[in-house]
């Protein structure tokens, strides 16, 4: 007789002798054996899906604490949605301790507007008039004439076309081969994407032009001028990615930095995807300061607002001791004006180790103020004061005393007591150990 099996509820009766259960009564003796297991599982599963809300419930609910803490704002007169403070940027005189968080309290809230980043840049850019007015009287009274971007691009591709023109027509005899005209098309076509992107896939065509030798002609045929300020950002993220330093350079000078600047000067503030692609462009440190920062000082023409909206990116982003150490050199070369003090003191407040041959040029540029007649911007006094509170300990005894006697002649109300604190309670470097700085500013 063969064996009789045990039922699956693992709790039920045996089947007595050689008679077997009916196949009804077993499926329903089953069930009731399986269902205490079955109802604790699904009570279990059930508490599980009491844990979470669904879409509409949390729509709802965030809703209701929205229109709470409007109510709240209103009644406490914290600023409603409709009485929204405006961050200002005030570069007056500073007494703070330079070691202090809030030195430069609204660098972080002056940028880039009208889009939602996590910076929270979404507001105008407002400066001192007086600290402007001090900027304006060190700028280039007769700059050279402000040329469109297709002007620049054109000009360089002209003289870059007749030079390999000449050379193939001499040795070949042959003229320079022009684009095929269904690569026009093509680009021309991009070009009328890129004027209208706002989100997506870029398109494959526009991908591949850091690999082309002549990428600067075929970046013309797309109208950079005409793109839109995401279509800039993806730009700059395929560019700085693709490109070597040198034509990166070239791609943040020419294309870049006078999209930057007319958009700037046209809204007061600066786009967040603008303000994005120039955080982006600093993945090439050398290109950002060669093709960005140090062509904007050398025009003479930067503003305060242009000054301390670049210049954020550099208090956000890290940047290599070396590019940093060039950079400061090459600004404390250079001829003055008021914006070469912003970015000087916010590379100093990055409290780098940098060459005393750099510490030797920073401290030569304000020694060559002592025969200015025109009064300091206070911006002036505060990277002075900011150069004190950092290096006191690694300059020599000789330039701390040059130092002091350019406090008689270029003086402010607070701020040189508390540079002359620095100098005079602080040790003095004694071995000279030139370190160099191995990248050169061109």
């Amino acid at each position: 007789m063969p064996k009789v099996k045990k039922s699956k509820g693992g709790g039920g009766e045996k089947s007595v002798g050689a008679v077997a259960m009916p196949l009804s009564d077993q499926i329903l003796q089953g069930d009731m054996v399986r269902a205490h297991g079955r109802v604790k599982s699904r009570d279990k599963k059930g508490q599980n899906e009491d844990e979470y809300v669904d879409e509409r419930l949390s729509r709802k609910i965030l809703e209701q604490a929205r229109i709470q803490q409007e109510e709240l704002q209103t009644e406490y007169g914290l600023g409603g949605p409709d009485n929204k403070k405006t961050k200002t940027t005030v570069l007056g005189p500073d007494t703070q301790d330079a070691d202090s968080d809030e030195e430069w309290p609204a660098l972080g809230d002056a940028g880039a507007g009208d889009g939602d980043g996590d910076d929270g840049f979404g507001t105008e850019v407002a400066v001192d008039p007086e600290d402007e007015k001090a900027i304006e009287m060190f700028m280039n009274k007769n700059p050279p004439m402000r040329r469109t971007l297709a002007d620049i691009i054109m000009e360089k591709i002209t003289e870059k076309k007749t030079e390999v023109g000449t050379v193939m027509s001499e040795v070949s005899g042959l003229p320079m081969p022009q684009l095929d005209p269904r690569i026009i098309e093509v680009y021309k076509g991009v070009g009328k994407v890129l004027s209208k992107y706002r989100s997506g896939k870029l398109p494959k065509a526009f991908k591949v032009i850091p690999a082309l030798s002549n990428w600067e002609q075929v970046l013309y045929l797309t109208e950079p001028e005409t793109w839109t300020a995401a279509a800039m950002y993806q730009a700059t993220r395929i560019f700085s990615s693709n490109l070597k330093e040198r034509m990166a350079q070239r791609f943040y000078n020419l294309v870049l930095l006078p999209r930057i600047r007319d958009d700037i000067a046209e809204y007061k503030k600066l786009n967040f995807h603008l303000y994005s692609a120039l955080k982006k462009a600093l993945f090439k440190p050398g290109a950002w300061f060669k093709g960005i920062l140090i062509p904007l000082c050398e025009s003479g023409t930067c503003t305060l607002r242009e000054a301390i909206i670049i210049g954020s990116i550099l208090t956000k982003c890290s940047v290599p001791v070396l590019h940093s150490s060039a950079a400061m050199l090459k600004l404390a070369e250079m001829e003055y004006n008021g914006a070469n003090s912003i970015f000087l003191r916010l590379i100093l407040d990055k409290k780098y180790a940098v060459p005393f041959r750099v510490l030797d040029a920073l401290v030569g540029h304000f020694l060559s103020f002592r025969s200015e007649k025109r009064v300091l911007p206070v911006l002036w006094h505060q990277s002075l004061l900011t150069l004190a509170q950092r290096y006191k300990a690694d300059l020599a005894s000789e330039q701390k005393t040059a130092l002091l006697d350019l406090l008689k002649v270029q003086t402010h109300p607070q701020i040189s007591a508390e540079i002359r604190r620095e100098l005079q309670n602080s040790e003095s470097r004694d071995i000279e150990t030139a370190i160099p700085v191995t990248m050169v500013m061109d």
